[in-house]
C-alpha cells in the first residue's frame, strides 16, 4: 500500500493509444492531422468572431466560448499523447495527472452548461424576437458564460481534490491515454463504493439535467417554428437549430456512453473509444458543423479576407521584396 508522502513523488504510467507497429504509426499520423484540424478550426472561429463586428452578438459570443472549450479540451490530451509516443515514455507526474483530470472535467462541465445556455439563446431569439436584445444583452450573456465556467471549475476542483487525496495501489498503470476519472479511480486502494455512487449520481445530474433543459427549449422552439408563415424564416431557424442539436447529440451521446454505464459493464477499450470520440472527434467536428452551414460566418470570413489592412500588408510586402 502506498503512503501519502510517496504518492506526491511517484509518476503514473499512461497506457496510451499507440504501440510501435506500422498500423499504429499511421493511426498516430491520422490523429495528429485531426488534432491540427481541431486547433485550426476552433482558433479560426474564435478569431473571426472577435474580429468581425457583425458577429458581435450573444449567439456568436456563446459559439466562441464553445470553440474555446473545444480548443483547450483537445490541447489537454493530445500533446501529451504525442510527446509520450515520440519519446517512447509513458509516464505522467502526479501533479500532471491531477492537472489533466481537473482540466478535462472542468471543460466537460463547461461544455454541458454552454450547450444549455446556447439552447436558451435560440429559445429567446425565436420565441421572443422583439425582446431578444433585452433578455439576451451582453451583460446577461457574459454572466451566463462566467457562471458556466465557474460552476464547472468548482465541480471539477472538488472531484479532483477528493480523488487525488485517496491512496493509490501500485503499479500505477492507467489503462487509458490520459488521466480520466474511470481509469484513475481503478487504482485507488480500499473500498470507495460510497464515493463512486456519489460521482455516478452527480454525473447523471450533470448530463440528464442539461438534456432535459435543452429538450424543453426545443419543444417550444419547434412549436414557434411550425407557426411561422415565412418559409425563409423557417429555413433559417431550422439551419441554426439543427447545427446546435447535432453538436448536442454528439457530445451528450458520447458522455452518456462513457459515464452512465455501471463500473461492472466497463472495459478499457470501451472507455477509450468513448473518450476518443468526445475529447478528439467532437472538438474537431463542432467548428465544421457550425461554420460550414452558417452563412454569417462564411460572409465574415470573406469580409476579413477582403479587408484593406490585408491588402495594405500585401502591398508593403511587394514593395519590400525587391529590396531584399
Amino acid at each position: 500500500r502506498w503512503q501519502r508522502n510517496q504518492t506526491s513523488l511517484a509518476d503514473f504510467i499512461l497506457e496510451g493509444l499507440f504501440d510501435d507497429s506500422l498500423t499504429h504509426l499511421l493511426l498516430f499520423s491520422l490523429t495528429m492531422v485531426v488534432f491540427l484540424i481541431a486547433v485550426s478550426g476552433n482558433t479560426l472561429t474564435i478569431l473571426l468572431i472577435c474580429i468581425d463586428p457583425q458577429l458581435h452578438t450573444p449567439m456568436y459570443f456563446l459559439l466562441s466560448q464553445l470553440s474555446l472549450v473545444d480548443l483547450i479540451h483537445v490541447s489537454t490530451t493530445i500533446p501529451k499523447v504525442a510527446t509520450n509516443y515520440l519519446s517512447g515514455k509513458k509516464s505522467i507526474s502526479f501533479v500532471g495527472c491531477a492537472t489533466q483530470h481537473f482540466l478535462y472535467l472542468s471543460l466537460g462541465g463547461a461544455e454541458c452548461f454552454l450547450l444549455v445556455v446556447m439552447s436558451c439563446d435560440r429559445h429567446v431569439a425565436i420565441r421572443h424576437p422583439l425582446h431578444y436584445a433585452v433578455l439576451m444583452s451582453k451583460k446577461v450573456g457574459l454572466m451566463m458564460v462566467v457562471t458556466s465556467w465557474l460552476g464547472a471549475s468548482v465541480n471539477s476542483l472538488i472531484h479532483t481534490a477528493i480523488l487525488m487525496h485517496f491512496p493509490f495501489c501500485g503499479p500505477w498503470e492507467v489503462y487509458h491515454f490520459y488521466c480520466e476519472f474511470p481509469a484513475v479511480v481503478k487504482l485507488v486502494c480500499g473500498d470507495i463504493t460510497v464515493y463512486e455512487t456519489t460521482v455516478y449520481i452527480s454525473s447523471i445530474l450533470l448530463l440528464l439535467l442539461p438534456i432535459l433543459l435543452i429538450s424543453t427549449s426545443y419543444v417550444f422552439i419547434l412549436q414557434s417554428v411550425i407557426q411561422m408563415r415565412s418559409s425563409g424564416s423557417k429555413r433559417n431557424a431550422f439551419a441554426t437549430c439543427s447545427s446546435h442539436l447535432t453538436v448536442v447529440s454528439l457530445w451528450f451521446g458520447a458522455c452518456i456512453f462513457s459515464y452512465m454505464r455501471p463500473r461492472s459493464q466497463r472495459t478499457p477499450l470501451q472507455d477509450t473509444v468513448g473518450s476518443v470520440f468526445y475529447s478528439i472527434v467532437t472538438p474537431t467536428l463542432n467548428p465544421l458543423i457550425y461554420t460550414l452551414r452558417n452563412k454569417d460566418v462564411a460572409k465574415a470570413l470573406r469580409r476579413v479576407l477582403r479587408r484593406d489592412v490585408i491588402a495594405q500588408c500585401i502591398q508593403r510586402l511587394q514593395l519590400w521584396l525587391p529590396r531584399v
